[in-house]
């Protein structure tokens, strides 16, 4: 049985907004890509990261073979050991440099002793995002991680919202999109009628003259350590 308050629900986006993620990916594929080269891929590196980015454009970041096409390009067909190497680096490396923002873990908490319960909304694969809450030890605080993946549909569409709203038993009108980007977070939520929170995020002044003019239920902060002021 639902108690009163158990309707309210903060909903977090996660790399930007719980995660500092500030060029890991990148750092993490050049250091791949070295591997690689280093190990018989015949290009120079600069070349072999032109073509993996082109090849992360055209089949997108949640793809999970981007190496394994990497080598059919370049190489006409698979290399396995070469992919392992990829995989293996980038993979490490970049969950060496995954880290929260340092008011994270406070923010959280405070929440919770607010009676707040708390979900991800994420545009991604479901055990790739848990992986990231797992990795820093927050996983704890999340009752559940609804991904584009499950759903079917991505941020910023209305049906990922509903889907977590329903998940979660929350009630719209007491419940917060917390996120990093303007249209997949905080229009998003508006749009499922609920309020929204922008932390760390480039809104451009259009977006801000857009949000007072349409009068949107959208605040902006600083950073994730803000949001204790505001719920």
């Amino acid at each position: 049985m639902i108690k009163n308050d158990d309707d309210k629900v903060v909903f977090f986006d996660i790399d930007g907004t719980l995660l500092d993620t500030s060029d890991f990916a990148e750092t993490a594929r050049k250091a791949a890509i070295g591997l690689m080269v280093d190990n018989g891929l015949p290009l120079d590196k600069d070349e072999a990261y032109g073509v993996l980015k082109t090849i992360i454009r055209e089949k997108g970041s949640n793809y999970g073979k981007h190496f394994n096409v990497l080598t059919q390009v370049v190489l006409g067909h698979e290399d396995p050991m070469l992919v392992a190497l990829g995989m293996i680096t980038y993979h490490n490396v970049k969950m060496a440099l995954l880290r929260p923002f340092p008011e994270t873990i406070d923010t959280l908490i405070y929440l919770k002793s607010q009676g707040y319960r708390l979900a991800v909304i994420s545009n991604g694969l479901t055990i790739k995002q848990w992986e990231k809450l797992v990795r820093l030890n927050v996983h704890s605080f999340f009752d559940e991680v609804i991904t584009s993946e499950e759903v079917g549909k991505e941020k910023p569409n209305k049906l990922i919202f509903d889907v977590a709203l329903r998940k979660m038993k929350g009630n719209p009108e007491r419940s917060v999109m917390i996120g990093n980007k303007f249209k997949p977070d905080a229009l998003g939520a508006v749009n499922a009628g609920m309020r929204a929170i922008l932390v760390n995020s480039d809104v451009t002044e259009e977006d801000r003259e857009y949000i007072k003019r349409e009068k949107l239920d959208i605040t902006i902060v600083e950073d994730i350590g803000d949001v204790n002021t505001i719920l």
